[in-house]
């Protein structure tokens, strides 16, 4: 049974470019969906963070607009695809994905069946209006009553769809929390202060989950210098998602004089998806995509922002941001041979 370092932030805090606090932590989906894989593959997972404190998960990861049900979120990719022919033209930003409610077009669409409406009628209906508010900057319910959009539905039946989508995210959500506050691990992990270099070395991987928190805690901390030098001494699989690629920083150099990871192809949270985040508004510290390319990485990432990234490159697993939580779970268990 392959053996699996979950290394986690235990980091609650960041000081912003003005030096005032905000509150952070893991991010709750990047934590919870690849545990979840591993421990259902039957690797041996073991959760530690960097001095044994329960980790802290930041609130921000677990406001509904990022759990989308899958069937909603796969409704919607099938809609913004007909915005252009090129992916590279589709510039969706994380306002237009979680503010405009273009997800909730599912049930609507749902919902003009139930009132008689053909689904290729409604689904036409829904695409120019998911369009228009995309182009325009408006709600879609607001869209499809105000430019006569809407079919048969009144604004009740509308406001009544995309409140049923609201509720379903936030179920989610309040499952997710859930899961992550009954997980032993998580409540009482290791302390990677504590582990000796023999067992860091019984390990067969290391996985590093994101949200800010890795910014503040991992990317100079010598015990993570230790687990990457000996793992990467060994070949075992090293990989991170999102804001974790901040751990790489605190890797040390080689025998031959390069940073342990120079020249490795790698993705993280790019940029230009930091700067829409609530967090990248009021100002980060510094940019995570600015500094591994800085520490000779060579940056690979997504055509578009928000979209599923993963990039493997010999032992080294990254994925770009939270999309890519089953994307980077699934290059990780492939690694160990377990998928």
């Amino acid at each position: 049974m392959p053996r699996l370092l979950y290394l986690v932030t235990s980091a609650r805090e960041m000081n912003l470019a003005d030096g005032s606090p905000y509150e952070t932590g893991y991010f709750a989906e990047e934590a919870a969906v690849p545990f979840r894989r591993f421990t259902a593959a039957g690797v041996d997972v073991v959760v530690a963070t960097p001095d044994g404190r329960a980790p802290h998960a930041d609130p921000y990861g677990l406001e509904p607009i990022f759990h989308i049900p899958d069937p909603d979120d796969d409704f919607l990719g099938s809609i913004t695809r007909t915005f252009a022919p090129d992916v590279d033209d589709i510039r969706l930003t994380l306002h237009q994905l979680t503010g405009l409610d273009l997800a909730a077009a599912r049930r609507i669409f749902i919902a003009m069946g139930e009132a008689g409406l053909a689904g290729e009628q409604a689904r036409d209906l829904l695409t120019k209006a998911a369009h228009t508010a995309w182009r325009q900057d408006r709600r879609l319910g607001a869209v499809l009553v105000e430019d006569g959009l809407a079919g048969p539905l009144s604004r009740e039946d509308v406001d009544r769809a995309v409140a049923a989508h609201h509720a379903a995210c936030q179920e989610v959500a309040d499952g997710l929390a859930a899961e992550l506050a009954a997980n032993p691990g998580f409540q009482q992990p290791r302390d990677l202060s504590a582990m000796t270099d023999a067992e860091i070395a019984e390990f067969d991987a290391v996985f590093v989950p994101g949200g800010h928190g890795p910014m503040v805690d991992l990317a100079d901390n010598p015990d993570v210098r230790r687990v990457l030098q000996i793992l990467q001494g060994k070949q075992a699989t090293i990989a991170t998602l999102c804001h974790g690629p901040a751990a790489l920083l605190a890797g040390g150099g080689r025998d031959d004089g390069q940073r342990l990871f120079d020249g490795y192809r790698l993705t993280c949270f790019t940029d230009e998806e930091e700067d829409q985040t609530r967090v990248g508004k009021l100002g980060m510290p510094w940019y995570l995509d600015t500094a591994l390319k800085n520490a000779g990485a060579i940056f690979d990432d997504a055509p578009a922002a928000w979209v599923s990234h993963v990039v493997v490159d010999r032992n080294l697993v990254t994925g770009q941001n939270p999309g890519s939580s089953d994307a980077v779970a699934d290059a990780v268990l492939k690694s160990l041979a377990v998928l």
